[in-house]
């Protein structure tokens, strides 16, 4: 019975650090996959529609506001095209990212 609870102890402790540590880059800086996730969630999914639509860009600045944001978005939001920045962020698949089969995902 011990040998299985630490078995599934190791188990767990494993994927939780394989989970922080994949990283998604995105214009020289480097982002942990839960705030990327956290950030899609801040987005409510429009992030497709804003790919392609550049005139619904301003409402990701709004997202800079947000006290929800993950703080390691913040030197984002200071530089220069940071909308388009967050609007790919926002629209990085995370099931193929989870796997590492997208370019801007790694750490896996």
């Amino acid at each position: 019975m011990k040998a299985t609870l630490a078995t599934i102890a190791v188990i767990v402790l494993a994927l939780s650090w394989t989970s922080e540590a994949v990283q998604v880059e995105e214009n020289g800086l480097s982002f942990s996959l839960q705030a990327v996730k956290r950030l899609q969630e801040l987005s409510g999914g429009s992030a497709a529609i804003e790919l392609q639509n550049p005139r619904l860009r301003a409402s990701t600045m709004s997202l800079c506001a947000d006290p929800m944001l993950p703080q390691e978005f913040l030197p984002l939001c200071r530089q220069r095209g940071a909308s388009a920045s967050l609007t790919r962020l926002a629209a990085v698949p995370m099931d193929v990212c989870e796997i590492c089969a997208f370019a801007a995902c790694t750490g896996c």
